[in-house]
C-alpha cells in the first residue's frame, strides 16, 4: 500500500468519525449518516489497498 493512499484511508476514517461524533452531539441524524459513510469508504479504501498489496507479493 502506498504511503499516499493509506494516509488517504486513515484520514477519511478520522474525518468520518469525528463528524459522526459531533452530529450525535448536536441530534443531527443526517450528518451522523454522512460521517458514517465517510468512515465506511476509508474503511474499505484501506481494505482495497491492503488486498492489492496481498495479491503483488
Amino acid at each position: 500500500m502506498s504511503a499516499g493512499e493509506k494516509a488517504k484511508a486513515k484520514a477519511e476514517q478520522v474525518v468520518g468519525r469525528a463528524v459522526r461524533t459531533l452530529a450525535h452531539a448536536v441530534h443531527r441524524n443526517d450528518l451522523a449518516v454522512k460521517g458514517a459513510a465517510l468512515e465506511a469508504r476509508g474503511r474499505m479504501r484501506g481494505a482495497k489497498e491492503g488486498a492489492k498489496d496481498h495479491f503483488r507479493r
